[in-house]
């Protein structure tokens, strides 16, 4: 997972195996050209390795990438389904009284280390602007670096509208999850329930498709979708179309064998929200989890509509690989997976909903927050949920923007970064690059962090050995 609600990232395909070594499971299948970058949106799990540039360079022509900034699939994990064994996270927390030692006070001094860190980070990796929101029971720390355009050279502030990418799929899971506590679906309830034409429809289940463990084929690795996608920015997809691009291939795995990011499983999510939920996605939405957790800056767009005022954002997935204003480009080919935006504030207050559950039912958010292995080592995968090093959230990514949006139930402590590119450094997602350096003095028990992309952000050998055990089992976090 990276940090990229990228168009389809290389760096996204890897997968988790068994006995087997990634790739081998859609052996029959041949993998998208070079120029078809794997579109993950990873803000859609934008994972490190979801950027398809390189330090200093274009990535190769035509790539596109949307994978979630924290998940990208760039090293296979073994996992052989839901481990029976697997420590669930706390599910709602509860308020200690007193101050947490795993956050370091933000005093003036760790304040102007976080001020060089930022500002070292946004010049090292030419990103064009920053905001960065580190909250603890014992202060905040808000500021905005760099400009929101580059062309005007206005300066970032810390109120403007951004491109959330994959952080959206926490949303979407939330409001199936709202509709499993109002017994409307079932988390083992097979997805051709309540959708015809599904491959192995009658077997995948919704727990399957929300923690990344269908085997459908991702679309946004689809070469046709890739040459649509890139020929034409502005173009709008319905949820239907791109499920088509992934119909198109064999199914990848037997469902719960193995781990692999894809916007496809969020797609159909949507889906199952709107036929259940009986209205359109972000009519849904903002009833049942946009307006319950207070976030009035929060939208689920239809078009390439943008709210003022907003950050323009860079990117370089383009057909030639040269840096472009992304900022009106049409993100429904993202849709349930990586359409929605937001701004700070409220997504200082999602970090919190999200890994504390306040929307749903202890016993539902227990299942949200179950790890399983992911493609990353030290990274667990629940519920449209990530588990990396203590902190609980998602990340995204889409051409132009980067996001991080994190909880650390052990301090109470938030983490939201949100960038106006998606352009790699040295194969890193650059927001990983910034929550890890903010991480590093805020919380040096506890350092966000997501592997680098494979040299020059390409995507990873289908024989690479595979990284996560089910043996593994990540720590409880402390009780919020």
């Amino acid at each position: 997972m990276t940090n990229h609600d990228r168009v389809p990232n290389r760096a996204t395909t890897a997968r988790a195996t068994t006995s087997r070594r990634p790739g081998a499971a859609r052996a029959a299948a041949p993998r998208p050209a070079p120029a078809a970058v794997a579109l993950a949106l990873a803000g859609l799990l934008a994972s490190a390795g979801c950027s398809g540039g390189s330090s200093g360079g274009s990535p190769a022509a035509g790539a596109v990438t949307a994978v979630p900034a924290a998940l990208s699939p760039s090293a296979s994990a073994s996992v052989s389904g839901p481990s029976a064994s697997a420590t669930l996270l706390s599910p709602s927390p509860t308020t200690p009284a007193g101050p947490s030692p795993s956050v370091l006070p933000l005093t003036p001094d760790v304040t102007a280390r976080l001020d060089s860190a930022v500002q070292r980070v946004l010049t090292e990796a030419s990103v064009p602007g920053v905001i960065v929101n580190v909250s603890t029971p014992q202060g905040e720390y808000l500021k905005a670096f760099g400009v929101s355009d580059k062309v005007a050279g206005t300066a970032m502030v810390t109120g403007l509208n951004m491109r959330i990418g994959s952080e959206t799929k926490t949303f979407t899971v939330t409001a199936l999850l709202r509709l499993v506590d109002q017994g409307k679906a079932g988390l083992d309830d097979p997805i051709g329930k309540y959708l015809t034409g599904v491959p192995n429809g009658g077997t995948i289940t919704l727990r399957q498709l929300a923690d990344m463990r269908s085997g459908l084929f991702p679309y946004t690795q689809d070469e046709d979708f890739v040459t649509a996608l890139q020929s034409d920015p502005q173009r709008s997809f319905t949820p239907d179309q791109l499920l088509a691009y992934s119909y198109k291939h064999p199914v990848g795995f037997a469902p719960g064998t193995e781990f692999e990011y894809s916007n496809t499983n969020t797609v159909l999510l949507g889906q199952v929200v709107e036929k259940l939920g009986g209205r359109p996605l972000g009519d849904f939405l903002k009833k049942e989890v946009f307006d319950p957790a207070d976030l009035g800056r929060t939208v689920f767009p239809t078009t390439n509509a943008f709210p003022q005022p907003h950050a323009r954002g860079y990117t370089d997935q383009t057909a030639d690989g040269a840096i472009a204003d992304a900022t009106d480009w049409n993100p429904s080919w993202g849709w349930a997976a990586g359409a929605m935006i937001s701004d700070q504030a409220d997504m200082k207050k999602w970090a919190r909903v999200l890994a504390t559950g306040t929307l749903l039912t202890p016993q539902t958010q227990a299942q949200r927050l179950q790890p399983q292995p992911s493609a990353v080592p030290d990274t667990w995968y629940g519920l449209g949920v990530f588990y990396n090093h203590g902190w609980i959230g998602h990340n995204g990514s889409l051409p132009g923007y980067q996001t991080v949006v994190v909880y650390l139930p052990s301090a109470q402590a938030s983490l939201v970064v949100l960038l106006n590119t998606d352009i790699s450094y040295k194969g890193s997602a650059p927001s990983t690059l910034f929550a890890k350096a903010i991480t590093e003095i805020v919380s040096p028990g506890n350092v966000y962090d997501l592997p680098s992309a494979p040299a020059g952000g390409d995507e990873p050998s289908p024989t690479a050995d595979a990284s996560v055990s089910t043996s593994v089992t990540p720590p409880v976090p402390s009780a919020a």
